[in-house]
């Protein structure tokens, strides 16, 4: 593509007052407001002791816009001027400045942000309800946990510590913030966030991930999971807490164990011909050395976890080995092993094909990394707290949003719908009284933005 000779010296101007870059806002805060998120977070936040009472005020619209500001690909405060241009102001009222936005995050607390949480979970619930978002959760659905480091660079930032992070596949300590994540998925929706918690960067992976996950299996029955309901982990939530809360809950699980010498004695009571080979339909990455791999070998045994405590549990030890590719010109192979426990009554082969699906968190990680979480903005942790949980909120609103739109648009990553669906512009009119709003021609989306307006405009419907 060249630039055509006569627009190459043509003068720029900013002055075109009916002009709109994210008209896929629309359709997206419709179906935010068809959502409850204004109401919900009018009944459950309530901001009374802020320093400057009016920093606290309207805590309804100022949520909507840090949300709608996410979802057209704000990653930082100042970047929430993106609601701010051209006819912005004539498409949604309640059009706040990013100064605005800032001064009312740092005055949330700790007991503010689980309020803002509690918005977060009920939505979900109603998101499930009013569109396929969860396709197939009433079969099947899957609790993933998990955590990541936001890395961070000034000193002063509260909360901000030197925790593991890895790197090119190098685990370094790298300042930073740590979400622990829960997220809600099923064979056919791709992975919702159903709780989020902001903690220091030298949070242990598994601090405080009992509470999370109960919160995460509330909401998932509230979004519609009646039959079976699987907690997946890795090793960092191989505890008895974790496993408890997931048996109360009356969901099943599938955790990583961490090697010690008795799941190496259990491992060594396994049969040399009770091995199963396996091949995986895409080749996953070895934990320990980073290569992929695509051909092992499965076996499982009982095994009693947590003994002596409250938490004690027998349940199966799924146990997969490969060959150490470090030791290829050896006569006999040596075998690296990898393990978790399981209460499933799946086949061996299929509960470790299972239990590796878990790495579908990554893809939300990858989203937010790529979206809202490229930053964490402010000095103050209560302020980065409450931006997280929006994060959430917009993430789990853009992938209801791509539900809506098209099969291709459910699973698609954040940057896809954003470029697609919300980052779409548009003229303002008004011809004989009526409201237009002139999109491109021969948009390519054109079809699945059409969609999307009159399923998130239109009545509402259940999913």
């Amino acid at each position: 593509m060249r630039l055509s000779h006569r627009w190459s010296r043509a003068s720029v101007r900013f002055d075109e007052e009916n002009l709109v870059s994210c008209a896929g806002l629309v359709p997206v805060m419709a179906l935010a407001e068809r959502a409850r998120m204004s109401q919900l977070v009018t009944e459950k936040v309530e901001i009374t002791n802020a320093p400057i009472p009016s920093t606290g005020a309207n805590p309804a619209g100022k949520v909507a816009a840090i949300v709608a500001g996410m979802v057209a690909g704000a990653d930082c405060i100042d970047d929430l001027d993106v609601i701010r241009h051209g006819g912005m102001k004539r498409l949604f009222s309640g059009v706040y400045a990013p100064s605005t936005l800032g001064s009312f995050l740092r005055s949330f607390t700790h007991g503010h942000v689980l309020q803002l949480t509690a918005v977060l979970r009920a939505m979900l619930a109603t998101l499930a309800t009013t569109t396929p978002v969860l396709a197939g959760v009433e079969q099947m659905t899957y609790v993933d946990i998990d955590s990541l480091l936001r890395r961070v660079y000034g000193k002063k930032k509260r909360g901000a510590r030197f925790g593991p992070a890895k790197v090119g596949g190098y685990s370094l300590l790298l300042r930073g913030l740590s979400p622990l994540v829960a997220t809600i998925s099923s064979p056919l929706a791709a992975p919702l966030i159903a709780a989020m918690r902001l903690r220091g960067g030298n949070a242990g992976s598994a601090r405080g991930a009992a509470g999370l996950l109960a919160e995460a299996l509330n909401t998932a029955k509230a979004a519609g999971a009646r039959a079976r309901i699987l907690v997946r982990a890795d090793s960092a939530y191989y505890a008895g807490a974790v496993v408890s809360a997931a048996r109360r809950a009356g969901a099943r699980f599938s955790i990583t164990v961490t090697h010690n010498r008795a799941i190496q004695a259990a491992i060594a009571t396994i049969p040399a011909d009770a091995w199963i080979p396996v091949r995986y339909p895409g080749a996953v990455e070895d934990p320990d050395t980073g290569e992929l791999i695509s051909d092992a070998e499965v076996a499982d045994t009982g095994y009693t976890a947590f003994a002596g405590t409250r938490h004690e549990i027998t349940a199966r030890l799924v146990v997969r080995r490969v060959k150490d590719q470090n030791h290829t010109d050896i006569l006999f192979p040596v075998w690296r092993y990898h393990a978790f426990l399981t209460d499933t009554t799946q086949s061996t082969v299929d509960a470790d094909l299972t239990h590796r699906r878990h790495a579908i968190i990554e893809t939300t990680f990858a989203d937010l990394i790529d979206g809202p979480l490229a930053h964490l903005p402010s000095g103050h942790f209560d302020a980065n707290a409450a931006w997280a949980v929006c994060a959430a909120i917009s993430h789990n609103l853009l992938r209801a949003t791509g539900s809506l739109a098209s099969v291709f648009h459910a699973t698609a990553r954040g940057a896809t719908l954003r470029r697609h669906l919300v980052c779409v512009p548009a003229r303002l009119a008004r011809p004989q009284g009526r409201d237009i709003l002139h999109l491109p021609q021969h948009w390519p989306w054109a079809d699945a933005f059409t969609g999307l307006h009159a399923a998130a405009t239109g009545p509402p419907h259940a999913a």
